[in-house]
């Protein structure tokens, strides 16, 4: 346990993206990257979460319980973070985990190695069709699913969140993110400018 007092979470207590300015109209970027959140991964790491009393969703998939959102992405790897208004529970899951002496997988660092940001707002459809070529709309990709795809050229981890997504990606392409991000927003309100005057 001796190396997880080196660890350094968060690395911003004011996120990832402290220094960057964020869309704030029509599409809104909020930055979670400070917020609590579990990635455990490797043999043992099922049965210690259903140790826990944590119902075990299938491959690319979401279970919701004890206040708990855990997403598989894959058969031994794992994301818990708070469900959406609920607080607190990924943090004891963590501590659960730091005490536990029996076998139970590999702490993944997912909260120190990947940014989370949320995108919502009028203009989240739009702007996510613009940053990803899967079909995100409601009947096509539930609350329950997960998608482990490409969004704004990076390698990321997606999720339907209040009134929009939650994105984890690699913390380093953060100013990357922003900035694409931003400029999907500038064509999307373009498109909808566009439109009005059209009618």
């Amino acid at each position: 346990m001796a190396g997880l007092a080196m660890r350094t979470f968060p690395l911003s207590p004011n996120g990832s993206a402290a220094e960057a300015v964020l869309p704030n109209a029509q599409l809104i970027v909020t930055d979670l990257t400070a917020r609590s959140r579990f990635g455990i991964k490797g043999p043992g790491s099922s049965a210690w979460l259903e140790a826990q009393g944590l119902s075990l969703p299938p491959v690319n998939r979401i279970a919701i319980q004890g206040g708990v959102r855990l997403l598989r992405l894959g058969s031994e790897d794992f994301l818990a973070i708070d469900d959406i208004g609920a607080g607190g529970a990924a943090a004891k899951l963590i501590a659960d985990w730091q005490a536990e002496k029996d076998p139970r997988g590999y702490w993944s660092w997912r909260e120190e190695g990947w940014s989370w940001m949320r995108l919502s707002g009028q203009s989240a459809e739009a702007v996510m069709a613009r940053l990803c070529a899967l079909d995100l709309r409601p009947a096509r990709f539930a609350d329950d699913a997960v998608a482990q795809t490409r969004v704004a050229h990076l390698e990321a981890v997606l999720v339907r969140s209040v009134g929009g997504f939650d994105i984890f990606f690699d913390i380093a392409s953060t100013a990357f993110f922003i900035r694409t991000v931003d400029a999907a927003a500038q064509l999307a309100d373009g498109d909808t400018t566009t439109r009005e005057n059209h009618r």
